[in-house]
């Protein structure tokens, strides 16, 4: 038998009598019978203890960790007679507990034992205590934790930066991690690629390039980790080849992570030759690709328009590499049948296909059908989307303009009086851009920054000079029943529009260089048209990164194809 087995371990000290004698030799046998995954063994030694202690209690506790059964051994040890109070190694592993299952209420129990114990302001329970309010989605609850620590390490830092970058919080990650470096505290590969990470979600393409000289200067530019966050960062930020030069300085470290990211990278932007080249010289690797790496392929023929490549590919998966379809690869399948226009053949593969489709696939079979006006089919997807979230606005929105694309103003009225009838509300448009590494937010006629009658004047100067390179408004919105001299001006003020005003008024770039914005929902068909006028007219690229994929405005055209 292996001499590491606990259970050769456990049989020496039988025939020695440590077994019997000594409590402490007792508590590491039950440390690892449960670092074995044996935790029923771990159960009995326990069992053999005459009087345990808070230790032989924690081991036993930790034993079941990840399992509710650990609750219950807890339970016990604060009833037994001895009348054991835990210790912060107890709490520790029961909030991990917690976390994973999630069990959220014995959580908060357990924080106020913590606080009553005086151990919730210590390193490690309270570390805990963030990690399971972050994976709980309760992220202030874990700041005010963190604030009420007196003392905190680097690991109290990268949970808070990862863990707001979870939870969807990607300016408060920042936030946390310039506190922590004001604060003088080591950066951590942890802290660093989470940090990456939030900026990459923003598409802050200034934060990514300070985040990558603070890497440079520590020296952990060169980790696989973090290598990978830059790589995701510049990608997200549309500057592929500052991504590609990362890849290319750490391709013999970087592992299936950083592979998928540069080829999600060139994904974005439809560069499939790119794509399938890295997918090449992965397999010549030894690497197995995987559910990403394909769904990246498919991502990059979809949006590049080839719809022959991508029934392809991804029936090249199931049969060449035995892997089944998740429902991402479905999706991407679905929506570039919708674009070329095989609508009925795309809905019947999402009724077929071993997955219930989700709100995600009905809406970009929505979107196609508005494209190429089919306005049946598009109904349809309309009501299925509405089946799984009765309060989603937009199966509203894009069937209502669908039927304004097609001029149908009545059955226009008619889907606006539905959706006013059930109280479903538009979600507003929200944009931002990032000047000097600091990102402005604007809403569609917004009037809240300091510079609002700078930006107001500025837009009106664009669009007046679009219209007279033959701009025409595109009426797409809930403006059927507004005066013309009204319908403009809601046109005029749409969040993005402002943020491009505001970048050109402020040159958040050189002259020449890219302006970038990022959008919290599908860009309209207004500003789409509008932002390929103004390319024009300031001979600059503009790029748009809206929740379908990346709009690259140059010379009067799009990288979308006019179809997204």
């Amino acid at each position: 038998m292996d001499s590491t087995d606990p259970r050769c371990i456990h049989a020496g000290a039988i025939t020695t009598g440590a077994a019997k004698l000594n409590r402490s030799v007792v508590n590491n046998l039950i440390t690892l019978y449960s670092k074995s995954n044996l935790p029923c063994n771990a159960a009995r030694v326990f069992q053999s203890i005459p009087s345990p202690n808070v230790v032989s209690w924690t081991s036993l506790i930790s034993a079941f960790s990840n399992s509710p059964l650990s609750f219950h051994h807890f339970i016990s040890m604060l009833r037994h007679p001895s009348r054991i109070l835990p210790n912060s190694h107890t709490l520790t592993s029961l909030l991990k507990t917690c976390a994973s299952l999630p069990a959220l209420t014995f959580g908060v129990q357990l924080h106020s034992l913590a606080v009553k114990l005086g151990f919730s302001s210590e390193l490690f329970t309270g570390s805990a205590l963030m990690s399971m309010y972050f994976k709980t989605g309760l992220s202030t609850n874990a700041k005010k934790v963190f604030d009420e620590m007196p003392v905190r390490d680097e690991v109290c830092f990268s949970s808070v930066v990862v863990g707001f970058g979870q939870n969807s919080k990607p300016i408060d990650a920042l936030s946390c991690f310039v506190e922590m470096r004001r604060s003088g505290m080591p950066s951590t590969i942890v802290s660093v690629s989470g940090a990456l990470r939030a900026a990459s979600d923003m598409a802050m393409l200034e934060q990514c390039r300070i985040i990558h000289g603070h890497a440079m200067v520590t020296g952990l530019n060169l980790n696989a980790i973090v290598g990978s966050g830059l790589i995701d960062g510049y990608g997200k930020c549309g500057l592929v080849g500052n991504a590609r030069a990362v890849f290319d300085e750490l391709e013999m470290e970087l592992n299936i992570v950083g592979w998928n990211a540069m080829m999600a990278g060139h994904a974005q932007q439809g560069e499939h030759g790119n794509v399938i080249e890295l997918f090449a010289l992965m397999e010549e690797r030894g690497m197995l690709p995987d559910e990403y790496s394909f769904l990246a392929t498919l991502t990059a023929f979809y949006n590049a328009g080839l719809v022959e490549e991508t029934e392809i590919w991804f029936w090249r998966r199931m049969e060449e590499y035995n892997l089944e379809p998740c429902l991402e690869h479905y999706t991407c399948l679905v929506g570039a049948l919708g674009k070329a226009g095989r609508l009925e053949e795309a809905e019947r593969i999402a009724l077929t296909m071993p997955f219930k489709p989700d709100a995600a696939l009905w809406r970009v079979l929505l979107s196609k059908c508005a494209n190429h006006v089919n306005m049946d089919i598009a109904w349809r997807m309309s009501d299925r989307l509405l089946e799984i979230n009765p309060m989603d606005d937009s199966a509203y929105v894009i069937l209502a303009n669908a039927y304004a694309s097609a001029g149908r103003w009545d059955e226009v009225r008619e889907v606006w009086k539905r959706m006013k009838d059930k109280k479903v509300r538009k979600e507003g448009g929200k944009s931002w851009i990032e000047v000097l590494g600091e990102v402005h937010v604007f809403l569609a006629g917004d009037r809240r920054h300091e510079m609002t009658d700078e930006i107001y004047a500025k837009l009106e100067e664009l669009m007046e000079g679009i219209e007279k390179l033959g701009y025409v408004p595109v009426w797409t919105e809930m403006l059927h029943e507004v005066e013309e001299k009204e319908k403009k001006k809601a046109l005029w003020y749409h969040s993005e529009k402002l943020a491009l005003a505001f970048g050109l008024l402020n040159g958040t770039t050189p002259p020449g260089k890219a302006l970038r914005i990022v959008k919290n929902l599908r860009i309209c068909r207004d500003c789409h048209e509008a932002f390929k006028y103004i390319s024009r007219l300031v001979k600059r690229e503009i790029i748009v990164r809206d929740v379908n994929r990346y709009h690259r405005f140059l010379n009067g055209s799009c990288s979308c194809g006019d179809q997204w």
